[in-house]
């Protein structure tokens, strides 16, 4: 090696090692604030504080742009050109690409450049605030590698040096395609129970659910079961799990508050059955007789409730007390009914929030109803549903000039015990509605008890931020491998394409519980009794509609369960994750099919006696029950024992599920079993 290239050489590696020194002992951060910086600004500034401390040792520090800057340390300017002048500055002098035009609202930069001083200097920043929101969590991501969902998969950050803080090109966020992206809270009793004050939402988790839903793009939450829903001090099940339910309603105004402090809207359904005010039942079934009862309840909602801070108002088309068709007691025309409602409701909305946004959700009735004549006013959003698994049952025959938006299931009733992944149909079915109906106007995500679905729930606001960029398999590709190494990852996807193709025809384990009901119901002779509804009678019929299909879900689950075993053995021992998110609920899905698959064979055999008269298949039926028990107390333990992170231990306690579609209990078998012997003693005393 020459001399020269000796001191080249050299000279290069006395640099390097200077930054490094450099890099591992900086003196302190400082978040620059702009002087008009609002409220939803300062949080926000205060996560990328928070984000930054998990990633450096050295003090952070907020301060204004109007303080002298201290001259060591690494600067980080933050707002929009409306809130910081120096920001403005920056942009007047052509140092950075940033004006409320461009990229335009809710977008935003980031920016390497020099201050007028000589510092260096990181500029997040954003066309407004939304904007800046965004600028500042994809940094937090993207640079920082904080995960936007920590708190539910327990993902920590590597440490950074100050060079990685710098390690980034120029960036523009681009402004989400869907302008409003609603979280829909519904559904929510794991969520609200699992540290066991039943049905009071516990105010960690909850907050923390806004906090990633913010990460996530999403800017407007509809709170739905924490105004009281009619369930909870209606239906005798839930009466007898809190006899004593009342809504908080300090509460409710208390997180109402905090999700405007993040920068999210507020969504109501101002629907009238919620306890917070409930109107009488018989009221919501004849508009025309009781439409100053349902006009005064909405005032009352807007004047003496903290509903009155409502960003989005949100009307559906149906039933205002319950969550089905409306039939009129009263021989009305729906339609005609709800022509008029809107144009009722919205002169209210328009009288006391003329800013706010107004939406009509039309489930599978409301998009008949439309397609047959139901026309809002033109203020009026119509947001499209699916059919709860991603998918469209009704399209619209014309979308008669509205705005259209969709409204989105992560997470369904029928599945929120165990998800359904599902972001290729994300793909395909948003892009379709997206190009073929404008419906990028609005979208709307339930995520029922939120946990369960995080990569739907990802997905959706993925495919609303940017569909051109959106390709399933990639995203699938990308999100199994932020947690799990290549390997897990691998068999992750596998896992949940086969999790996902056992519930196809809008099967999923609470649906798996009805059909438990119809055996158990066959199999002891008695009929299935629902409060409130008429009892259904027993029928063989009912079992044998479902004896197929459970096969079909049997097959899948253990191609499911299969490849989720694999990835175990390869992830991190230290990764819960893996285990929370993708074995356990698939374990939890197969126990309840094995149980379900041997109630299906003791039916068999019931059935070939009737048709027989052979006592052989009733005592072979018989000899089934002990299998029946075993299989059931596997049920209960794998959901007792749950996940292996106890922070989440009793999420899957079965006093904390939702009450829908019961649970399987030792008395059915017990039922079972005294039917069964019954049945042969009056057999054999017959045949004597």
């Amino acid at each position: 090696m020459t001399k020269k290239y000796t001191y080249l050489y050299f000279l290069f590696f006395s640099i390097l090692l200077l930054n490094t020194c450099a890099n591992n002992n900086v003196k302190a951060y400082y978040l620059v604030t702009g002087s008009h910086a609002n409220n939803i600004e300062l949080n926000t500034i205060n996560d990328l504080k928070n984000d930054l401390s998990k990633v450096v040792d050295a003090p952070i520090y907020i301060i204004s742009e109007t303080d002298k800057f201290p001259e060591n340390g690494i600067l980080f300017v933050t707002g929009t050109t409306e809130t910081n002048p120096l920001i403005k500055e920056l942009a007047e002098q052509k140092k950075i690409n940033l004006s409320s035009e461009i990229p335009g609202s809710r977008g935003g930069i980031w920016s390497k450049t020099t201050l007028s001083n000589g510092q260096n200097a990181i500029v997040i920043g954003g066309s407004d605030i939304q904007g800046f929101q965004y600028a500042v969590y994809d940094y937090a991501q993207q640079v920082l590698g904080i995960d936007p969902l920590e708190y539910w998969t327990n993902k920590l950050p590597n440490k950074k040096t100050s060079k990685d803080l710098f390690n980034f090109e120029a960036k523009t966020i681009a402004p989400p395609k869907v302008p409003i992206l609603a979280y829909f809270e519904n559904d929510v009793d794991e969520l609200a129970n699992y540290r066991g004050n039943l049905l009071e939402y516990d105010w960690e988790s909850y907050t923390e659910m806004i906090n990633s839903l913010v990460r996530l793009r999403y800017n407007a939450i509809q709170f739905f079961d924490m105004l009281g829903r009619p369930e909870f001090f209606i239906r005798p099940e839930y009466k007898t799990l809190k006899p004593d339910y009342k809504i908080d309603i300090a509460y409710l105004d208390k997180m109402i508050d905090y999700a405007h402090s993040k920068g999210m809207k507020i969504q109501i359904d101002f629907e009238l059955g919620y306890q917070i005010h409930p109107m009488d039942e018989d009221k919501a079934e004849c508009w025309s007789t009781y439409k100053e009862d349902w006009i005064a309840a909405w005032k009352y909602y807007l004047e003496e409730t903290p509903l009155k801070k409502t960003d989005i108002f949100v009307l559906r088309p149906r039933n205002q007390v319950w969550d089905w068709e409306y039939k009129s007691s009263c021989g009305e025309s729906k339609i005609a009914v709800f022509n008029e409602v809107y144009e009722a409701f919205g002169k209210l909305v328009d009288d006391y929030k003329p800013e706010a946004t107004k939406v009509t959700v039309c489930y599978s009735d409301g998009m008949e109803m439309f397609n047959e004549g139901f026309n809002p006013p033109k203020d009026w959003i119509i947001a499209w549903s699916d059919h709860g698994f991603g998918d469209f049952k009704h399209l619209p025959n014309d979308t008669k000039g509205y705005q259209f938006g969709t409204y989105m299931h992560a997470g369904y009733w029928l599945n929120h015990t165990v998800h359904n992944p599902y972001p290729n149909k994300v793909e395909t079915v948003m892009k379709s509605m997206f190009q073929n109906y404008g419906a990028d106007k609005y979208c709307l995500i339930n995520g029922q008890n939120f946990r369960p679905f995080l990569l739907n729930l990802e997905a959706y606001s993925a495919v609303c931020n940017n569909p051109e960029a959106f390709n399933g398999d990639t995203f699938y590709k990308t999100w199994t491998q932020r947690y799990f190494n290549k390997e897990s990852a691998k068999h992750a996807v596998a896992s949940m394409e086969f999790l996902h193709k056992a519930q196809e025809g809008r099967k999923g384990y609470v649906e798996h519980l009805w059909e438990i009901r119809e055996a158990v119901a066959y199999l002891s002779n008695t009929p299935i009794n629902r409060p409130g509804k008429t009892p259904i009678p027993y029928s063989y019929e009912r079992v044998e509609n479902d004896l197929e299909n459970t096969k079909l879900v049997e097959i899948n689950l253990k191609k499911a369960l299969g490849e989720a075993e694999k990835g175990l053995k390869k992830v991190n021992s230290e990764n819960n994750f893996y285990h929370a998110y993708i074995y356990l609920p698939t374990l939890l899905y197969s126990d309840l099919i094995a149980f379900e698959t041997t109630l299906h064979h003791i039916t068999i055999l019931k059935r070939l006696f009737e048709n027989t008269n052979n006592p052989k298949f009733l005592e072979d039926a018989i000899t089934l029950l002990p299998e029946t028990i075993k299989k059931l107390d596997i049920v209960y333990k794998h959901r007792a024992d749950g996940d292996l992170n106890k922070k989440w231990a009793n999420w899957y306690a079965i006093k904390n599920r939702r009450q829908n579609n019961g649970f399987p209990t030792m008395k059915m078998i017990e039922a079972i079993d005294a039917n069964l012997n019954e049945l042969l003693a009056l057999h054999n005393i017959e045949n004597k």
